[in-house]
């Protein structure tokens, strides 16, 4: 079945719906999501947004800790753009809904956290995602203009290859027309035709064995875009949350902000003796790869599971007013947070690179956007700043869609496009070999490409995640699609990409770190 719109977006986390409101209002939207429209990354984000809201704060402290945290790697217009414009976008999600914490005085109860000199960060409680992600959901319900298409996977993006024409990545004029899209529900694989297409599909965190990130997040974007031969970059910055809840049989991995250590609470070892001062003088409010090295070191040299982060010292009531969901969640497993320390350990996080864009959003392909955290916008640099992700989501999606509903009078439809024939054979015995290899991957991905790397490391990993790619490969050749399937495909291109990027990478900075080479302090 072919599907024509105006604008097709792949994603419903904050970029995606955030995009697709604003494009609504000048042509029709598809939203295309492989699961429903509240399952996403920015429905997990715990600690909030960061902006330069009030005095003392200002837009060079914002911009000089973002640049700091980067390990001075981000691209510095950039940065000024997304600090200077995130207010304005922030008072749109309030327009639309979001209700941000305010203080008995009326004003926002900012909040501080790791790599920020000031507060800054809007918060609603422990779950400031959820509630954005409710507000934007609400709103793309009621818009006329809106198509919402949940369990519907994006299996490929259509470009001239499909017209059988030979693309190659240093091709200036590549141009997206759209995207075939598995039904996840009849198993048909249908045309979705668009003048503009946006990837906002979230990061690549299920490629390791421990991520705070939902099961849903497997490289889908990173990977069509670059099958697409569009531009992948930086993928060596994989950030490691440092403190992510120390329970084994549960996946995701359940996230204690970093706006708990922003409020006071301290990282300790099992035996209850500080540590953070020894790698750093920000102590446990550094930037995130600097604790979580510090983490994975103390974990190693101790031979312990894990650390504690114990915010026993501070005020019982106040403690738990301001992290309810994590109070609760601590207390399923018998851990009362005012009375006993937190057992944490790093956690697969954050991609801080992906599909490379321009200033107005838009790909190496034309009329291919990507927002969020698929992107690489030049913000993160080295190393994210904590809660700038969710500013940059709203900033870039709001110029990509500018730049879309620019261009959409002078756009027209490729009517020419083939509708999907690709078929194969499924066998059920086959899904043992999908899972397995899905495990695999996921070994090889967090023993050697880690928060610690080396060459002999990475070299390992290229050498085995090959074999499982010629194997999933030849799987896929043959098989009619499956979610899973696709799923595993797409985290092992991003995993190729990542080991590349990190072998390519011959210095130590920021989230890559590699014991071949020194750090790099650009500070």
């Amino acid at each position: 079945m072919k599907r024509e719109f105006d604008f097709l977006v792949i994603g419903s986390g904050v970029a995606g719906l955030t995009f697709a409101l604003k494009a609504a209002n000048h042509g029709s939207v598809a939203i295309v999501t492989k699961s429903e429209l509240i399952d996403t990354n920015t429905a997990l984000a715990q600690g909030g947004i960061a902006a330069v809201v009030s005095e003392p704060d200002n837009f060079e402290k914002h911009i000089e800790d973002t640049f700091i945290a980067g390990g001075h790697s981000s691209n510095r217009e950039v940065v000024k753009i997304v600090v200077e414009e995130a207010p304005d976008r922030i008072q749109e999600l309030i327009d639309w809904g979001a209700k941000f914490d305010k203080n008995k005085a009326g004003k926002y109860d900012l909040a501080r956290e790791g790599g920020h000199s000031e507060k800054r960060i809007l918060h609603h409680k422990d779950n400031t995602g959820r509630e954005i992600q409710r507000a934007l959901v609400e709103s793309v319900k009621s818009h006329k203009n809106i198509s919402i298409f949940e369990k519907h996977f994006s299996v490929d993006l259509i470009t001239q290859h499909h017209l059988g024409k030979k693309v190659k990545r240093t091709d200036k004029d590549i141009e997206c027309f759209g995207a075939y899209v598995l039904n996840l529900e009849n198993e048909e694989v249908d045309t979705f035709l668009a003048k503009n297409t946006m990837i906002a599909t979230g990061g690549s965190g299920n490629l390791y064995q421990t991520t705070t990130n939902p099961i849903i997040a497997t490289g889908d974007g990173v990977a069509l875009v670059y099958r697409a031969k569009g531009i992948v970059e930086n993928m060596e910055f994989l950030q490691f949350h440092p403190t992510a809840l120390f329970n084994p049989a549960e996946k995701p991995a359940f996230l204690i902000t970093e706006a708990l250590r922003g409020y006071g609470a301290i990282l300790k070892n099992p035996d209850e003796t500080e540590f953070m001062q020894k790698y750093d003088e920000r102590g446990c409010l550094a930037p995130r790869d600097i604790v979580a090295r510090a983490i994975d070191n103390e974990l190693k040299v101790r031979g312990n599971d894990f650390v504690l982060l114990d915010a026993t010292h501070l005020d019982e009531e106040e403690l738990k007013a301001n992290f309810p969901n994590i109070t609760k969640k601590c207390l399923s497993l018998g851990i009362d947070i005012a009375q006993q320390p937190i057992p944490v350990i790093p956690a697969a996080h954050y991609q801080c690179g992906g599909v490379k864009v321009d200033l107005k959003g838009e790909s190496h392909i034309k009329n291919l956007y990507a927002c969020g955290e698929v992107a690489s916008t030049g913000l993160h640099g080295a190393n994210r700043l904590a809660s700038n992700s969710l500013s940059e989501a709203v900033v870039f999606s709001h110029r990509a869609a500018l730049h879309a509903i620019d261009k959409l009078p002078y756009q027209q439809l490729n009517a020419s496009i083939p509708e999907w024939n690709f078929k194969g054979a499924t066998h059920l015995e086959e899904m043992v070999l999908i899972t397995q290899n899905y495990k695999e991957m996921q070994m090889i991905m967090s023993n050697y490409v880690g928060i610690v790397r080396s060459n002999l490391r990475l070299e390992r990993a290229l050498n085995r995640l090959q074999i499982i790619y010629k194997e999933t490969d030849a799987l896929y050749q043959k098989s009619i699609l499956s979610k899973k399937l696709c799923e595993l495909r797409n985290l092992i291109n991003v995993g190729y990409l990542i080991i590349k990027s990190a072998q390519d990478r011959k210095e130590s900075l920021g989230l890559h770190y590699n014991i071949d080479y020194p750090l790099i302090d650009k500070n």
